[in-house]
């Protein structure tokens, strides 16, 4: 019967008469215990009752209200109520009652925070040649609660922030964090570092560094190759470590050879895309044919089926109406010869009756 009480307990009418001495603050991290304690200064204490955020009962004294393993009973005395949850995740977020009943009825209130710590950033790098030639750098992590904080690290004593974007799952509570940066300058020994922070870290940060030393390498041999191709058009200034994107007297000479190559690859690109036309159209008339064929062959194999089954059917009425004249003809021939024989049979009879004349009559 004490479930029911703990039942009746939980939605008891004058719950909007307890008295809250105060709320406690609770952070826990996502997947570990949390550990919840009642402790009351008033030995004459009756019973202590926890309260779930949904309202039902978790413990009544040393009593279970809810059939649920997670939950455990630590200790329990006339002044002291301790449990703790297993495994916690975002639904056992929210405010935990204490219930104290006594004289008066008291509660003590403790609002759970469940932390989702983000997982290690990826970073991700692209050459982009829209509004000027950039390097854009991409940070993410995922399932996070509250959003991290992302800042960008250059070199080994500038640290600024990005344009960063939050979006969150379904559920509303954790989010993915996305931080970009554009970088216009760099040279061999420029670094770049995503730093994420968060509160579930506990001062600890996650790191994903790049050093663009391999861009600058790629960039270097891509400007020796043009000066070997064309001697006339070298710079004695470009020879520095430090590589400038965004310079206006090398664009224009780049731009001209995007656009003859753009141009023979649309060339390049109709013709294909005539020959797969073609290819298209001759796959297509040979599918059709195939399929015409086929449909022949199968029309021709009802035909010899419809052909077999008409020839099968008269000759059953062949010999039907073979058997049926022989037994007409065996009939015919009966009926003639008994009549024959009756014929035979009258006129001796009447010449029985003439040989027999009375005496009397001569």
């Amino acid at each position: 019967m004490w479930w029911r009480l703990c039942s009746l307990l939980a939605w008891f009418p004058l719950q909007e008469a307890f008295q809250t001495n105060h709320m406690e603050t609770v952070t826990v991290e996502e997947g570990q215990t949390l550990t919840l304690k009642c402790v009351i200064s008033q030995a004459a204490t009756t019973s202590l009752q926890w309260l779930a955020p949904s309202g039902f009962t978790i413990f009544f004294s040393e009593h279970s209200g809810l059939k649920n393993s997670k939950y455990q009973l630590l200790h329990y005395s006339s002044n002291q109520l301790s449990i703790r949850v297993l495994n916690v995740t975002q639904q056992d977020e929210g405010v935990y009652k204490c219930l104290h009943y006594g004289n008066s009825v008291r509660t003590k209130e403790v609002k759970v925070i469940v932390l989702a710590t983000p997982v290690m950033p990826t970073l991700e790098v692209s050459v982009r040649m829209q509004n000027g030639e950039h390097v854009l750098l991409k940070c993410s992590t995922v399932r996070s609660k509250p959003p991290p904080r992302i800042t960008w690290l250059l070199g080994d004593d500038m640290e600024l922030q990005g344009e960063t974007h939050h979006e969150y799952e379904t559920d509303g509570k954790k989010c993915n964090s996305t931080s970009t940066l554009r970088v216009h300058t760099y040279g061999k020994n420029s670094t770049a570092s995503c730093i994420v922070r968060h509160k579930g870290l506990q001062g600890r940060k996650l790191v994903a560094p790049f050093r663009f030393e391999g861009l600058v390498t790629d960039q270097e041999t891509v400007s020796a190759a043009l000066e070997t191709s064309s001697p006339s058009s070298q710079d004695p200034q470009q020879s520095t470590s430090t590589v400038a994107v965004m310079e206006d007297s090398s664009t224009s000479e780049i731009d001209k050879e995007e656009e003859e190559q753009t141009t023979q690859v649309s060339h390049l690109a109709t013709e294909a895309n005539r020959q797969f036309v073609g290819l298209t159209r001759k796959k297509s008339g040979i599918l059709l044919l195939s399929l015409v064929s086929f449909l022949i062959f199968i029309l021709f194999i009802i035909v010899q089926l419809f052909i077999m089954k008409i020839r099968k059917a008269h000759v059953i009425w062949k010999k039907a109406s073979r058997s049926k004249s022989c037994m007409n003809y065996i009939t015919q021939l009966y009926s003639e010869a008994k009549t024959k024989t009756k014929e035979k049979a009258q006129p001796s009879k009447f010449k029985g009756e003439l040989t027999h004349i009375p005496e009397s009559i001569v």
